[in-house]
């Protein structure tokens, strides 16, 4: 099995869509047998592009921190299974949900470090 997870220096990018690059990680059992780092750099904001970069590595599984519901409709109609409200190490992440230990928590535009959720679908860009 394939699991993949937006990168930010081996943790899990709380914002899918301005992630630049996935670890996707083989599992073997319960145990990450390799790994490997693909860029996103051409599809920050595609969340079509993003999944079909994703469908193409073969991944089965996507391990997310906070994602808008279009981002996450768009990984659920591609065919993946999704986790969302993770955090933390990849490598770890990984292990914990093929120990069936990581569960789904609903978090909806959760990139500003607020624990709430949001009933509307915007971005905030920094200037």
């Amino acid at each position: 099995m394939k699991i993949a997870a937006p990168n930010d220096n081996g943790k899990i990018n709380q914002h899918f869509g301005q992630s630049r690059e996935f670890m996707v990680c083989e599992m073997e059992g319960q145990k990450v047998a390799g790994q490997k780092i693909i860029s996103a750099e051409s599809l920050q904001h595609n969340h079509g592009g993003l999944a079909k970069l994703l469908q193409d590595e073969g991944v089965e599984v996507v391990i997310l921190g906070g994602i808008g519901p279009y981002a996450l409709e768009a990984l659920e109609q591609t065919g993946f299974k999704t986790i969302t409200g993770a955090a933390g190490v990849i490598r770890e992440a990984m292990e914990a949900y093929a120990r069936g230990e990581l569960v789904s928590r609903k978090v909806v535009c959760n990139h500003h470090g607020h624990g709430h959720e949001h009933g509307h679908s915007h971005h905030h860009h920094d200037s």
